[in-house]
């Protein structure tokens, strides 16, 4: 009987599998979603920054505050409160008024792909006005859960990044330079129209966001970011019970 001859070019065992875009890592995904807001961080993480060492802080503490509160706007007003040595109380009472629309966003955000205690732990600390646009639009619907989880922790690194640089280049900074803080208007901005365009046939959504915030603006213009978010659940709600009775009666 003969036995056939194995060459060193035969495959031996099973042909490994085809690649596929499913087997892309997360990771690098997660690094092409996050680039472009990432990018847009980076100003405003400098003049951040720049403005904690203007402030006479030292520049380790624009990493602290980048790091461990992560809070975007709700920092600009810390530095002002630490200088100021404002009271714990009042400090607690600002970033909860500063803070408080994070609670609408955990009603959408996908929190349920994220596996693991702790992943979970920091994907909600890590929730941001950036991460939430990114990953309840149109095309996050797919995303699993590492996915969401790395492009927070990209986000994280681009505002730490960049308030740390700006710290360290501050002393080289003059005072005078002026424009740096418009990043934020910017940056959400251009969330703004992402969504928009991600939602092209809901215009009587961002329509009734506008107007709660001229509502909130002209009723109450001390509060007008609370008042302005419990209008637009309020008008939500309004219009999916709307919604619902005229099925029901259908």
């Amino acid at each position: 009987m003969a036995i056939p001859s194995v060459t060193a070019d035969a495959p031996v065992g099973p042909a490994p599998p085809a690649p596929s875009s499913r087997t892309t890592p997360q990771y690098r995904a997660a690094f092409k979603d996050s680039a472009s807001v990432g990018l847009g961080l980076v100003p405003l993480g400098i003049a951040f920054g720049v403005l904690v060492t203007h402030s006479g802080l030292a520049w380790w503490w624009a990493s602290l505050f980048a790091t461990l509160i992560y809070a975007g706007s709700f920092e600009f007003l810390l530095v002002g409160l630490v200088g100021a040595v404002a009271p714990l109380a009042t400090v607690a009472l600002t970033a909860l008024l500063v803070n408080i629309r994070h609670v609408f966003y955990a009603l959408s955000f996908p929190l349920h792909r994220v596996r693991g205690r702790a992943a979970r732990t920091y994907s909600t600390f890590a929730l941001t006005d950036e991460a939430f646009a990114l990953t309840t639009g149109e095309q996050a619907r797919s995303w699993p859960g590492g996915r969401i989880l790395w492009l927070q922790v990209f986000m994280h690194l681009y505002w730490a990044g960049s308030a740390t640089a700006g710290a360290l280049l501050g002393s080289l900074i003059p005072e005078s330079v002026q424009g740096l803080d418009f990043a934020l208007t910017a940056l959400f901005t251009v969330l703004a129209l992402d969504a928009l365009r991600d939602r092209r046939g809901d215009l009587p959504t961002p329509a009734l966001a506008l107007l709660s915030a001229l509502a909130a603006r002209l009723a109450f213009p001390d509060q007008l970011l609370p008042a302005a978010f419990g209008l637009f659940t309020a008008g939500l709600l309004i219009r999916h019970f709307v919604a619902e009775r005229r099925r029901a009666d259908a």
